[in-house]
């Protein structure tokens, strides 16, 4: 359990600390010469289990209250100093509506210093904290009069803490592993070190970790928890982590150090946010704020969802637009400060690490909000995939909730995907209603193109589905083929009673050029060169073509140039065996294989592109419907 100090500067905060741990928490020269702590200090007390307990203690100045939190954000247990001459000061007052704003629900008071009062005084304070607390999650806390010079109290606060924390568990140590930087430093044989608190997951010697938001890797080569070596750290323990490929002053307090798959800082997010009671005003949209999230602290601006302004003690939703991007994840507590770094505002739990910048009051999106306050991750998973009618994107909530393996809370007849590394989940009604778009569209296409067979599966999710992810479309047109519901001739889709038919004189003409078209598969002639033969006029040539081409019968690969289907589906295996070699096709290696020049094969990529068969991945073409021409 890891134990944080709060109160006002000059309450024993320190002093406190030393009588309860033996340790001196103030390592500066200069927080010696003045007699107050400036950085953040850290001591450890072994427990009759074998763990440790750990004390976090903060500044108490107001002009470092960004110290404070930064050491606040990672503790389990507040405990709240206040000296029993002054009483309650403002710095008690913020630093426990800071604890509120963080979530904090356990802790206790330390009504220090009383060896400097009469007993009518020490009555006197310990009812003003009563009062202070009763509107606070700490109403119920125990009060322990202490003094740090007489050693009164002292063993019973300590005995307090030991049972709290023997009787604290966390649970197992779940999601991907995440520690808050407050000090980095350089030990000559060591290397760099980072210290921090670890808010989920565990890290072992050897892992390789990121720091975010830079990016950087490195390797743990080695840690130390609670000030003692160890092969391993795990969620609510201080660690102390030897990075090997990093340097010190590519490190910063407010960094976070992350499993590799949680690397994804985000410069707006969505929140609930509640302005404090102590509030001075309305907190208005786009007002600037310092924002205070794990040990980060950046500017940013609050973009408010639900109204224009949001009175002290109110809560809303919010859209947090942040100057410069920081590690942040679904739940973390943050605090927000005014403009001016001098009172806190309120603060709030992140909803969406990745929140959109546009539409981002639309009804849809506010009950997208809405569902993820519910605190039940089952019950929030199914209430985000009834309302994502184009699906549920899991890969990126696993990431952003960094907790629950999320395939096992799916109803069991949701519709997963795979689509780009990634993987999509519909509820079942949304993919029925899905596939009906897509035969009420090509019913609608028939009626106004009787004379096509039907759009090629790109330009039909163009026309039918465009905001739906290519992948997805592949998959709902592949189970509607599979159905029998719809057809596919070639590249062309179709409901399967559509059918257009050549007269008896466009028969009889194709019958005669389809040999043509076979003699030199991979180069057929041109349509010039097949009226010439064929001895008819180009126009009605390229009439029967055309008309051919919307059957099905023939490809169109540029103006005037048409395929056999034969020739069009052994190019296209030519594709499929480069990317099962080489997982691409560049126009270089289709030539060497086909034996077709240059030109020619940079055309037939780009129709392979357009059909949809292949995509068009800077300099290379990698398939997208394999299933097109029967090799799925």
């Amino acid at each position: 359990m890891i134990v944080g100090t709060a109160g006002h500067i000059d309450h024993g905060k320190t002093s406190l600390v030393r009588a309860l741990t033996g340790v001196d928490t103030d390592r500066l020269k200069e927080e010696k010469a003045r007699g107050i702590t400036i950085e953040l200090g850290y001591a450890y007390q072994p427990l009759a289990n074998g763990e440790m307990l750990g004390f976090i203690d903060v500044p108490g100045h107001e002009r470092f209250i960004h110290t404070m939190l930064a050491g606040a954000a990672g503790i389990d247990y507040g405990l709240l100093v206040v000296a029993a001459d002054d009483g309650v000061m403002p710095q008690t007052r913020e630093h426990l509506d800071i604890l509120e704003l963080l979530g904090l629900e356990q802790g206790a008071v330390a009504l220090s210093k009383i060896d400097r009062v009469e007993a009518a005084r020490l009555a006197e304070v310990e009812a003003e904290i009563r009062t202070l607390l009763a509107a606070t999650p700490l109403r119920d806390a125990a009060i322990f009069p202490v003094s740090a010079i007489t050693g009164a109290g002292i063993d019973a606060l300590r005995a307090h803490l030991h049972a709290v924390a023997a009787a604290s568990s966390r649970g197992a140590a779940q999601g991907g592993f995440r520690l808050a930087v407050d000090r980095s430093f350089s030990l000559k044989g060591t290397g760099t070190v980072v210290t921090g608190t670890v808010f989920a997951g565990r890290a072992q010697v050897g892992d390789e970790l990121v720091l975010t938001p830079s990016g950087k890797r490195a390797r743990l080569r080695g840690l130390h928890v609670m000030n003692r070596a160890a092969e391993s750290g795990q969620a609510g323990q201080r660690c102390a982590l030897n990075l090997a490929g990093l340097d010190k002053d590519e490190i910063a307090r407010g960094d976070w150090v992350v499993a590799p798959a949680l690397h994804a800082p985000s410069r707006r997010f969505d929140a609930r946010i509640r302005l404090s009671h102590h509030a001075a005003q309305a907190l208005r949209h786009w007002q600037p704020v310092h924002l205070h999230l794990g040990a980060a602290h950046t500017m940013a601006h609050v973009a408010l969802l639900e109204d224009d302004s949001l009175a002290a003690g109110a809560s809303g939703l919010a859209q947090l637009v942040l100057d410069q991007p920081i590690g942040v994840l679904y739940g973390d507590a943050f605090v927000l400060r005014d403009a001016s770094a001098r009172h806190t505002l309120g603060g709030g739990r992140v909803l969406d690490p990745w929140a959109p910048a546009r539409q981002r009051k639309t009804p849809q999106r506010l009950a997208e909000l809405v569902i993820l306050q519910e605190a039940d991750p089952t019950r929030r998973l199914h209430g985000l995939l009834a309302s994502a009618s184009l699906g549920l994107d899991l890969t990126r909530l696993a990431t952003a909730w960094n907790g629950p393996e999320l395939a096992g809370l799916l109803p069991r007849e949701t519709r997963r995907i795979a689509a780009a590394g990634r993987e999509l989940a519909f509820a079942s009604d949304h993919w029925q209603a899905l596939a009906q778009q897509v035969l009420a569209g090509l019913a609608d296409f028939h009626t106004r193109f009787p004379d096509e067979l039907g759009p090629e599966t790109a330009r039909a999710r163009r026309m039918l589905l465009p905001r739906l992810e290519a992948a997805a479309f592949t998959a709902l047109v592949g189970g509607l083929v599979a159905d029998r519901r719809i057809e596919r001739s070639g590249p062309c889709l179709h409901l399967p009673e559509h059918r257009i038919s050549l007269n008896p004189q466009e028969q009889a003409l194709y019958e005669r050029i389809r040999p043509w078209l076979l003699e030199t598969p991979d180069n057929p002639p041109w349509v010039r060169d097949l009226a010439r033969r064929a001895e008819v006029d180009e126009a009605v040539m390229r009439r029967l073509l055309l008309k051919l081409a919307r059957q099905g019968e023939v490809y169109q690969v540029v103006h005037d140039l048409f395929y056999a289907p034969e020739a069009v589906a052994a190019l296209a295996a030519v594709v499929r065996e480069l990317e099962q070699a080489a997982g691409e096709t560049r126009a270089a290696s289709f030539r060497d294989h086909t034996g077709i020049g240059r030109r020619r094969c940079i055309q037939l990529l780009e129709f392979f592109d357009r059909i949809g068969y292949t995509r068009r991945v800077r300099e290379a073409h990698r398939l997208r419907s394999p299933e097109m021409f029967g090799q799925g």
